[in-house]
């Protein structure tokens, strides 16, 4: 997988990615955690949606810094101008002939995802610990717009009882690990394991590796 350096805009803030190409029509926009808890593109969680979206999924990936983050200009916006950062990056897949793109993003990243998918259609999301206990989630407006949700048995930021009522309510697929805290410290591999698996799975139902299956 090789990525490059890349840079887009959203009106006056230009914003930093990486991207790297696959064939094909589909893409992946990969989201980062909180912008002032230390979130960012290298995040070992971003790190590993987006290498298990590149190589099990076949798209091409775009990891990307939030305003205000690395050599992302602007400031941190509450969530909200955040929504138009991962638009402008959907827009820039979309400028590379990208055609089926999904959103994937972990913790925050899943969160301004989930607002941005309440008004623009895509393919189904993959959400990695979404902090349904600390911001509010527009739930009934993701119905079918989420395919996977990942989250540890001992998330306080994504409580379990919580999440599977979340999960029966979109429906969506939900794996939670055990053992397992907001942040997967040793927990990588099963983690990479997980998302492979999801994908794979999709692939095995002759539906396009870039489009993340539907529950069953």
């Amino acid at each position: 997988m090789k990525e490059q350096a890349v840079f887009f805009n959203h009106e006056n803030i230009r914003l930093e990615g990486l991207y790297a190409v696959s064939g094909g029509t589909g893409g992946a926009v990969i989201s980062h955690p909180h912008s002032l808890m230390g979130g960012e593109m290298s995040h070992p969680v971003v790190e590993i949606l987006t290498e298990s979206l590149f190589t099990a999924g076949g798209v091409s990936t775009l990891r990307f810094n939030f305003r205000g983050v690395g050599k992302s200009t602007g400031v941190f916006n509450k969530g909200r101008g955040e929504q138009g950062d991962v638009l402008a990056a959907v827009s820039f897949l979309e400028g590379q002939g990208k055609k089926e793109i999904v959103l994937a993003g972990y913790s925050f990243g899943a969160w301004v995802n989930a607002a941005v998918l309440t008004c623009k259609s895509m393919l189904p999301a993959i959400f990695v610990s979404p902090p349904i206990g600390i911001f509010r989630f527009d739930f009934p407006s993701l119905r079918g717009k989420v395919g996977l949700i990942i989250c540890g048995d001992s998330d306080s930021y994504c409580p379990v009882e919580q999440i599977k009522e979340v999960a029966d309510e979109l429906p969506c697929l939900l794996h939670i690990m055990p053992d397992t805290d907001h942040f997967f410290m040793s927990r990588e591999q099963e983690l990479s394991a997980c998302i492979n698996s999801y994908l794979k799975k999709c692939a095995s139902k002759r539906e396009p590796a870039h489009a993340p299956c539907s529950p069953t």
